[in-house]
């Protein structure tokens, strides 16, 4: 019996390009798995159960945007159910509260192999630091129950459980501010992971307000957008000479292209730079093009070559990490592209000319930032 506290989660349907009519049944077979989980066994087995569908999934589509959007709607709704079971054991009282999820759950964007990235938003009547030591012992919980599910802590600290990320309203807007201000790399980085949040469980007006503050704050300050927009293209696109592939030397992996950190975040920095500076609230890289399409600021014939070069991209990467999971190896994002055959590698030499235009269009628009740091 599930105690009436909880609520039932709401349905969620297969994206557009995912095969609804071999999948429906096993979904709503999950919808219900994570519906009646009310203790830390059901959340697991909840767990087992989205991570079947989803590797299932992988191996029958090509549709990265439906699946990475899937992959993430999934993982929404277990991170839902997680915090009801875990916070209905809380005595938090007094306290409005919104957890948010960041990077690329925040953008809706996740693959098969995703660490944790979220925070608190709170207010209440008491003090910051009194309602911050009532909602600190619940995030460690509940970070801790989502490790055990599978979402690994992230090595940054980057969660609600750290209380640099655990804040009131007038806290992040004023952490917001300073980083908005200083402009430094420390803060850009920050920048980076924060922008892209979005509300995922309670008090979501809090979300609301800072996110409307946020789109405000950064379009109407261009210095920040330059800032971002020399950081972004600190990042090489692996393309040398006669436009070959540039692939690491050393390392873990030597001989591959880390599709996460040199190609896939090249399209997420500067969609980010495009929606900040027009006024977006999306967090989505596709949906950020697309707003600045429709501010005329991106013309879409070039948005269009932009988005369907990412989701190459992101197809690539969860291909790798499912060869690296039915292997037993640990998932990552590292492709050797001699492994490809001819016609994907055409297509990702096409998808790095296309970063590369992506780049210079910036550099277009934001003059003189290729040097600032």
């Amino acid at each position: 019996m599930i105690d009436p506290i909880f609520h039932s989660p709401e349905p969620i349907s297969l994206p557009e390009g995912i095969p609804a009519a071999q999948f429906e049944a096993e979904l709503r077979q999950v919808q219900h798995v994570v519906a009646s989980a009310a203790d830390e066994a059901g959340l697991l087995l909840a767990a087992r159960r989205i991570q079947e569908l989803v590797h299932r999934l992988v191996d029958q589509t090509q549709a990265a945007r439906a699946m990475t959007l899937f992959i993430s709607l999934l993982n929404d709704l277990l991170t839902r159910r997680v915090i009801e079971v875990v916070s209905a054991e809380a005595a938090i009282d007094g306290v409005r509260w919104c957890w948010i999820s960041l990077g690329s759950e925040g953008r809706q964007e996740q693959t098969l192999s995703s660490d944790q990235d979220n925070g608190i938003i709170f207010a209440g009547d008491m003090e910051a630091s009194a309602l911050r030591s009532k909602m600190l012992p619940l995030a460690q919980r509940i970070n801790t129950m989502l490790d055990a599910c599978g979402f690994p802590l992230c090595t940054g600290e980057v969660m609600a459980s750290n209380p640099e990320w655990c804040l009131s309203l007038p806290e992040w807007k004023e952490r917001f501010r300073n980083w908005i201000i200083e402009g430094d790399p420390q803060a850009l980085l920050n920048a980076s992971i924060f922008f892209d949040l979005r509300p995922l469980y309670g008090a979501t007006e809090l979300s609301g307000e800072l996110t409307e503050w946020l789109a405000r704050e950064a379009a109407a300050n261009p210095r920040f957008q330059f800032q971002m927009a020399a950081n972004a293209m600190k990042r090489n696109v692996p393309l040398g000479l006669f436009n070959r592939f540039v692939v690491d030397k050393h390392g873990k992996y030597p001989g591959t292209i880390d599709l996460k950190v040199g190609v896939s975040a090249l399209f997420v920095d500067a969609a980010r730079i495009y929606g900040l500076a027009c006024g977006s609230h999306a967090s989505n890289t596709a949906e950020r093009f697309q707003q600045a399409v429709n501010a005329r600021r991106l013309h879409p014939k070039d948005a269009e070559r932009w988005i369907r070069a990412f989701y190459f991209v992101q197809m690539l990467r969860l291909k790798i990490q499912q060869r690296s999971y039915r292997l037993g190896q640990e998932m990552h994002n590292h492709l050797a592209p001699r492994e490809l055959d001819r016609s994907d590698r055409w297509f990702l030499r096409d998808a790095l000319l296309q970063a590369r235009s992506l780049h210079r269009r910036l550099q277009l628009d934001y003059p003189g930032s290729h040097g600032m740091f």
